[in-house]
Formats: C-alpha cells, sequence, structure tokens
C-alpha cells in the first residue's frame, strides 16, 4: 500500500514546480505552463495568448485540436480502442491501403514513435542483408548532425555525440560521414554496409536541406552495393516540406521510409514502409510493438494523410512556405546583427544567428516567446519555425512582428 496517495493528488494544483519535484529531469521546459490549444493559438496557466510556429516539434501539422481529427478520434474512442496484435482492425486496414497507395511502398509496419520505425527499418536493413548476402554485410552509414531517435540503437546512428555520452559501449558497426558530401559518401559506402539512413532535409541537426546531388548519388551507391536505402522522414514528411513527403519532391525514392510526428497530429503513431520484397525479411515473430496500428492510432492517422493528401492542401504549404520565407529574409536584413540566412524546405525552416550571438539560439527563443511567439531552436546557432500547416499569411505576418519586438528588446539588454 502507497502511504503517500491520498484522495487530493488528482486536485491539488500544478505549477512548472512541479516538473521539477516529480518527473525525471530529461528536459528543462519552458516557464509556462500551456493548458488550453485551437489551431495555431495557445494559452497558458495565466490566460497568455501565445501563437504557436513550433506545432509540438512539426507534430501538430493540422493545428491543435483539429475539429475533423477530434471528431474521429472521439468516434473510435467510442468504437473500440485496443485489440493487441494477435487481431488485426478495420481502421488499421484502411490505413495500410491509404498510406501504401500514396506512396512507393508497398507494406506498412505501424509503431509509436519515430525512435521505433528506425529501430524497425534498421532491424530490417540488417535481417535482409543477413539473409541474403550473410552476417558480413551489417555496417550502417548514417550522417554527422543526424538524429533518428531516442533508443540505444538509434541515438547510436544518429551523429550527435552529446545524445550518447554516458552510455557507452555503443552498439557497433555504426558509421558516419558529413551531411551532403558526396566523395565521403563514396568512400564510406562499401560492399559490407547494409543500410544507409539519411534525413532528406535534417531537422535537429540544423534544419538543413539535402542536396538534390547528394541524394541521387546516395541512391545510386546502394544501387551498387546492394545496401538499402532508408530516408527518415519523421519530421520532414507528412505535407511538410509541400509534398506528402520529401523524396517526392527530389524524385529520389527510397527502400524504406520512415514517418511519425505529422502523421498522428499528436496522437502517438508512426509508420514504417518499404517494398514487398523487403517486407518478407520480417515474418512473424521476428519484430512486434503492443500498441502499434491500434484502432485509435489508426483512425487518427487516416483522418491526417486524407486532410494533408490533397493538392490544394499542399499547394497551399508551398505558397504558405514562400511568404514565410520572403518574411524571415527582410528579417535578416533588418536584423544582420542577430541573422545572416535562412534555410529549409516548405514550412520547416532555419534561421541562422551571426557570429556576434553565436550560441545563443536559445536566449532568442526565450526572448520571442516573452512577447507571446512559441518558437524551437535547432541546435545553438539556429532558430527553427514549424508552424502548422494550416498557417495563414495573417498569422505569419503576426510572428514576424513579435519577433521584432523580441530581438529588440534582446538587442536592448544587451
Amino acid at each position: 500500500m502507497n502511504a503517500k496517495l491520498d484522495s487530493t493528488v488528482t486536485t491539488r494544483p500544478v505549477t512548472r514546480q512541479t516538473y521539477d519535484e516529480v518527473l525525471v529531469p530529461t528536459y528543462a521546459p519552458a516557464a509556462m505552463v500551456p493548458v488550453r490549444a485551437a489551431g495555431l493559438d495557445l494559452w497558458d496557466q495565466e490566460g497568455k495568448r501565445y501563437l504557436d510556429f513550433t506545432s509540438g516539434i512539426a507534430v501538430a501539422a493540422l493545428g491543435h485540436c483539429n475539429p475533423v481529427v477530434v471528431e474521429a478520434l472521439t468516434r473510435q474512442a467510442n468504437t473500440v480502442w485496443h485489440l493487441g496484435n494477435g487481431y488485426t482492425n478495420e481502421p488499421v486496414l484502411r490505413l495500410g491501403l491509404a498510406i501504401t497507395e500514396a506512396t512507393f511502398a508497398d507494406r506498412a509496419f505501424f509503431c509509436n514513435s519515430g525512435a521505433e520505425a528506425n529501430e524497425a527499418a534498421l532491424k530490417l536493413a540488417r535481417k535482409h542483408a543477413h539473409t541474403k548476402f550473410g552476417p558480413h554485410k551489417s555496417r550502417i552509414v548514417s550522417c554527422l548532425n543526424s538524429f533518428h531517435g531516442r533508443t540505444l540503437f538509434t541515438v547510436s546512428v544518429g551523429g550527435q555525440p552529446k545524445y550518447t555520452e554516458g552510455f557507452e559501449p555503443l552498439p557497433p558497426s555504426l558509421d558516419h560521414i558529413p551531411y551532403n558530401d558526396i566523395e565521403a559518401a563514396r568512400a564510406a559506402i562499401g560492399d559490407d554496409v547494409c543500410a544507409v539512413i539519411v534525413e532528406p532535409v535534417q531537422g535537429e541537426g540544423g534544419v538543413m536541406p539535402g542536396n538534390p546531388e547528394y541524394l541521387q548519388e546516395l541512391r545510386a551507391l546502394c544501387d551498387k552495393t546492394g545496401a538499402l536505402l532508408i530516408f527518415d522522414e519523421v519530421q520532414c514528411g507528412m505535407g511538410r516540406t509541400g509534398s506528402l513527403f520529401a523524396y517526392m519532391g527530389y524524385g529520389v525514392t527510397p527502400d524504406v521510409l520512415t514517418s511519425a510526428k505529422a502523421l498522428g497530429n499528436g496522437y502517438p503513431v508512426a509508420a514504417m514502409l518499404t517494398t514487398e520484397e523487403l517486407a518478407q525479411s520480417l515474418s512473424v515473430g521476428t519484430h512486434g510493438t503492443t500498441y502499434g496500428g491500434n484502432p485509435l492510432a489508426a483512425t487518427v492517422a487516416l483522418t491526417v494523410l486524407e486532410t494533408i493528401n490533397q493538392p490544394a492542401f499542399l499547394a497551399r504549404v508551398k505558397e504558405a512556405s514562400l511568404y514565410l520565407i520572403d518574411k524571415l529574409e527582410e528579417l535578416t536584413r533588418d536584423y544582420p546583427q542577430v541573422f545572416t540566412t535562412v534555410r529549409g524546405a516548405g514550412l520547416l525552416l532555419g534561421i541562422v544567428v551571426s557570429d556576434e550571438f553565436k550560441g545563443r539560439s536559445k536566449d532568442i527563443q526565450r526572448a520571442v516567446e516573452a512577447e507571446g511567439l512559441m518558437v524551437l531552436i535547432a541546435g545553438p546557432d539556429v532558430v527553427r519555425l514549424a508552424p502548422a500547416l494550416i498557417v495563414t499569411d495573417a498569422q505569419i505576418d503576426e510572428a514576424v512582428a513579435l519577433m521584432r519586438k523580441g530581438l529588440d528588446k534582446l538587442l536592448a539588454a544587451k
């Protein structure tokens, strides 16, 4: 019996300090606590309104509490929640049909997070290579400054040592090469490589788009060596670049693609997509997940997919991207002491800080948040914007105006 538990525990007031008292300190959340949201608007415990240009780190692509998604989830919640993987269900079958018909893929594996999707993709690559070529073909090549998840396997594959320090020994046979470096790719991808995993647009690594020639060369090298090309589209997929998936805009088709984040608009769901031939490498019992593809998640994901995968919707994303880029480039011209360039794709954009503000992207984030604008960072030198894909021109204008107010106060304090 837990002597600490009493009947008031669920009704006591909670504040930001509660986080420091009861949760494992794996994050350093903002001082304010959001309590309500709709679209791109969000309110904290004090009733202050914020304009959200983070969408939960590129997750709430259709905005907070989107009524179409809410209706779908509510309807399914009153039908059947969970069955376990000894049974299939109608929502996941519909989702599987829709997502394979919309992409290069023939088969889908559904799970709960981007890390799990990438874990499945990497396991598939190892299993396929082991079966077809033998155990010698096991090396995985990824890029420096990449991010593929937080499991021990995926965080090791990601090329950021700050995330693996203290967790050694790390899984072997993993090599990291510079992003967008064709010669490094040619030197690294040999006959012992089973997979090359890459983000078509690096998110956490600084909002860095892949060069078309680079991604095309990765495809050619994988074809030559028999390695699988895995596109991690956890952050850049589901309409964020203006195509349903970024690979479509590049004209480079991967062997395996992973999706999460915006796929569920905030509901935990992820997918690994692949071909008929490769899918056979994961036979019954070789991989699985308890919650993956449950009826609630599948219903939400299908609703999101059907909403985003419309020509008019994707055209508007491209239009909004051009407008936002134009406004941000104007901002960099007006604040050259703070910013240098704008980069990214679609509505996943980064503003690179100047030498004077090197290492201070977090300070900029806090300054604009104080004015009522929520933005992200992508490392110490890039401010990242990932608004919901339904963002309006008026909301873009408001966001840039709030950024200017925050920057003016930051510069005045300096």
